[in-house]
């Protein structure tokens, strides 16, 4: 098969897994830089280019989608199946993950589990938004933020009251939860693809952290899912719509609770952590579910 990563850097671990295990399954696989690409949308066959070349015959493509580039990538990602490519994460799914307030409000939908959550743009009743979720303590996160950024721990109701002022200031749109603390700073990250939980670790966070990312200092652990766990995870994933994602979970007194589904996981914490060779299972994931790309058939969508 011929296989493309949309990756901004092929250095990155996730995107060098992907190349080594496409390579070791004997897949012909390119690095593509998804801001880099251009492309023709006003002809009969879509294109999209890149460097003066024009991208064809993909089989597949693996989409890992920064999400300050989100928007653009979703239009590269579009174009890629207008050609008629099978893309391991869709532009829909894409789009539905990446939107917090949607993605949150679709798991609610559908019975998944979560911390209470309020959402508002112009807090004008701060102490009503904060009653919403039970009070404090509570975590107040801006719905931008990644990688933990953007997320503050209010410890108590004064202190979160001063941070949704701050964060109003700002004219940012402002997500509220209460704060799992039976969870004890640590959550569970569960690798999902297609239909199965294939790898899971417990993130625990940096003394006097309370957020579990391993890139604020968070360490991780292989854990074993209880049934509630693994099928929570499951359903997250599918209610996004995501073929892969990294659903994770906070262990609380009232059973699983879903704290974000991420469309694009990263794969270094998860295969140090499990040893498992979470990439080789994407290709294999591939492989079973992409059909050779036909572009004389194809590229009128």
């Amino acid at each position: 098969m011929k296989i493309g990563i949309l990756s901004r850097n092929s250095k990155l671990y996730s995107t060098r897994r992907l190349v080594e295990a496409c390579e070791q399954r004997g897949h012909e696989v390119q690095v593509i830089d998804t801001l880099k690409c251009y492309m023709d949308i006003t002809s009969s066959s879509p294109a999209v280019w890149y460097h003066g070349e024009k991208l064809e015959g993909f089989d597949a493509i693996i989409p890992r989608i920064g999400a300050s580039v989100t928007q653009y990538g979703l239009s590269v990602i579009r174009q890629f199946e207008m050609m008629g490519a099978y893309t391991l994460t869709e532009s829909i799914a894409l789009g539905r993950s990446r939107d917090k307030l949607r993605s949150l409000q679709l798991l609610s939908r559908k019975g998944v589990g979560m911390p209470k959550t309020g959402f508002a743009h112009s807090v004008d009743n701060t102490k009503e938004l904060i009653d919403l979720v039970g009070g404090a303590p509570l975590v107040i996160k801006l719905t931008e933020g990644t990688q933990g950024k953007g997320v503050v721990l209010a410890e108590t109701r004064k202190a979160a009251e001063s941070v949704i002022d701050a964060f109003r200031e700002l004219e940012a749109d402002i997500l509220v939860q209460e704060f799992i603390k039976e969870a004890g700073g640590s959550d569970v990250r569960c690798l999902v693809i297609g239909k199965k939980v294939v790898a899971a670790m417990e993130r625990t966070a940096a003394e006097g952290e309370f957020r579990s990312n391993l890139h604020r200092g968070g360490t991780a652990q292989l854990t074993k899912l209880t049934p509630a766990e693994r099928a929570t995870a499951i359903k997250a994933a599918q209610c996004m719509g995501l073929n892969v994602a990294g659903v994770d979970l906070l262990r609380s007194n009232r059973g699983p609770l879903v704290m974000e589904v991420n469309s694009s996981p990263g794969l270094e914490g998860i295969e140090n952590a499990t040893k498992k060779d979470v990439a080789t299972l994407i290709i294999e994931f591939i492989e079973l579910n992409a059909k050779p790309n036909n572009t004389k058939t194809r590229g009128k969508g």
